[in-house]
């Protein structure tokens, strides 16, 4: 897989703009010196533990040893880092830190004989994963119905999403998922509760965190890919919104409560407001009615309190469903503010559960969605069509693809897509078939007992034509930007050991380079990757995104690309188009 080189250029790299407050954990109370040395040292010595464990694990222990060690990893790192950090946020966290070193030590005493009994525990239990994001260690919370077992047919699961609370370290986010089901546990159904990367509303490094806990949660609890529903409140609620817009082809039924859904009527900024254009452009990444069409494809079932002002929301989205020419089905709480009111809860459950049973939804014979960028194209089972190129980035882009009855033609009308993809459309008969571009019609021969149907297109100087390949060149899935996106999936940081024309480069370099560590840190909860320019690797790069600091002569590997960048260094600054910034 290619991976983009990223080049940062004096930016303040995930710091929020003046008017904006960061949002991470505040710093805690001070605990008492005594309890704080025996948390410490029950602490260093679990890190002991966890250190020694893989030599020790025998082959007997179930998922081959190193695939369970963040099991235990994530119990210490909770601990750790509210010592280290001082997010001791509640009169309590030293009990629950005691509680969850108690369970460290049990886990790794169980691996090294061999065991890990908490694979087939139902109730509450915590477990924890590698992203493959950073590489660390990052938590969920699961409730295993009674009577699950491991060889039970593949069943239903459902993904709670957690509301904002700027105290919710790892500490307080475990603590809380050993102590209670949440608000809905539904009987026969494993429930996933994602940490989300802490309060960034499930979007960037926190969405990618959703799928990875429940991809892990699908294989240790033998979901059923096809009865996976989403809810949540609050900033959970927003996240519902969000996830279920950008992929609604991985839900069986979503129901957001409250929450919000898009940008300046949320924040209730006026159209004339000094809104740099390029902010209101990137607006396009996640407000979720510009992605209304993949509806057609998902029950929805929206919740809001009568009195909640977040109600605006559902009403934002109402509105965007009905230009789809689609009802959302919105359950109010009467005389409620901000929360579940009983009677509409129970209503709720019933009517989501109902969805939840019905049969599998299948690949549709006609997909609609919506964009505005290649890093949200169909997936799941809307992807047998899938937008390979776009006309113009961040402008509305739309598919509308159908398979006739007989399996004889497909259909596709497109906005603003120059290539795409189709792959495996449902219903499509053996024998020479016609797929239709917007009136330009292409004959192509499907063969159920071949090794699948897979055929492209591109359109140049106006005409469609059928290709071979994807788009090598301009902006593709994956590779689109803006640079955001490249901390959703793994990244590298490269620090640049050359020697700089200008010394408040490599000085802004290094202080940039830390900043970005703490920041990510104490925003996204994970610790960086970072590697010397001289040791970057062939796989590193086919691995990684590279996020390179420096100039061409203190990073080489921003001297390896610069002369197909269209930046230029000079002996005062640096060149952009026809623009000159100077150093100073």
């Amino acid at each position: 897989m290619r991976r983009i080189g990223l080049l940062l250029l004096g930016i303040a790299l995930l710091a929020a703009p003046g008017w904006a407050r960061p949002i991470q954990p505040p710093t805690g109370f001070p605990v008492d010196a005594a309890d704080r040395d025996r948390l410490a040292a029950r602490c260093a010595a679990l890190g002991r533990e966890i250190a020694d464990l893989p030599g020790r694990l025998p082959a007997a222990v179930p998922g081959a040893g190193r695939s369970l060690l963040p099991d235990v990893q994530v119990l210490h790192k909770a601990v750790d880092w509210a010592l280290r950090f001082d997010e001791f946020q509640r009169s309590n966290d030293v009990r629950v830190a005691g509680r969850l070193l108690d369970l460290g030590f049990a886990r790794a005493a169980d691996l090294r004989s061999g065991r890990a009994p908490w694979l087939t525990e139902t109730g509450r239990v915590v477990r924890g994963f590698v992203s493959r994001i950073d590489g660390s260690v990052q938590p969920y919370g699961v409730v295993v119905p009674s009577g699950w077992r491991p060889d039970a047919p593949p069943g239903r699961v459902d993904v709670w999403l957690h509301g904002r609370d700027d105290r919710l370290t790892e500490l307080k986010f475990l603590g809380e998922r050993l102590a209670s089901d949440g608000e809905f546990a539904p009987a026969g159904a494993v429930v996933v509760h994602p940490y989300g990367r802490y309060c960034n509303a499930y979007k960037f490094a926190g969405e990618t965190d959703v799928f990875e806990a429940l991809e892990h949660a699908l294989e240790a609890y033998r979901g059923d890919r096809s009865r996976v529903g989403l809810r949540g409140f609050s900033m959970g609620g927003a996240g519902v919104w969000h996830l279920a817009a950008h992929h609604p082809g991985a839900w069986r039924a979503v129901a957001p409560g409250a929450g919000f859904a898009e940008t300046a009527r949320y924040t209730k900024t006026p159209p004339e407001a000094p809104i740099p254009p390029w902010e209101r452009l990137l607006w396009g990444l996640y407000d979720a009615p510009d992605y209304a069409a993949g509806f057609h494809h998902l029950p929805v079932l929206a919740y809001s309190g009568e009195l909640d002002p977040q109600r605006q929301a559902a009403d934002v989205m109402a509105g965007a469903l009905a230009a789809e020419g689609l009802v959302l089905e919105h359950l109010i709480g009467p005389g409620v503010q901000h929360r579940y009111e009983p009677g509409a809860k129970r209503e709720l459950s019933q009517r989501f559960d109902a969805l939840m049973s019905g049969p599998p939804l299948l690949p549709p014979a006609r997909v609609r969605f919506a964009t505005r960028t290649l890093q949200y194209v169909p997936s799941g089972r809307l992807g047998w069509i899938r937008p390979e190129g776009l006309a113009r980035h961040w402008d509305p882009a739309r598919v509308d693809a159908g398979v006739a009855s007989d399996g004889r033609s497909i259909r596709v009308a497109l906005t603003n897509v120059t290539a795409f993809v189709l792959e495996n459309p449902p219903g499509l008969a053996d024998g020479w078939v016609t797929v239709d571009i917007d009136g330009t019609p292409f004959r192509v021969r499907h063969r159920s007992d071949g090794d699948g149907f897979i055929v492209r297109f591109r359109e140049t100087g106006g005409s469609w034509r059928r290709v071979r390949s994807a788009p090598r060149e301009g902006k593709r899935p994956g590779l689109q930007g803006p640079i955001d996106h490249a901390f959703m999936d793994s990244f590298l940081v490269v620090r640049p050991t050359g020697r700089f024309d200008d010394p408040a480069v490599a000085a802004w370099s290094r202080s940039a380079i830390d900043r970005f560590a703490v920041d990510w840190r104490a925003q996204f909860r994970g610790e960086l990757r970072i590697c010397d320019d001289v040791d970057v690797t062939s796989e590193d790069i086919r691995r990684h995104h590279l996020i390179l600091f420096g100039d061409p002569r203190g990073n080489r590997l921003i001297g390896r690309i610069a002369g197909r960048l269209p930046i230029r260094w000079t002996g005062d600054g640096i060149r952009v188009g026809e623009r000159r910034f100077t150093g100073g």
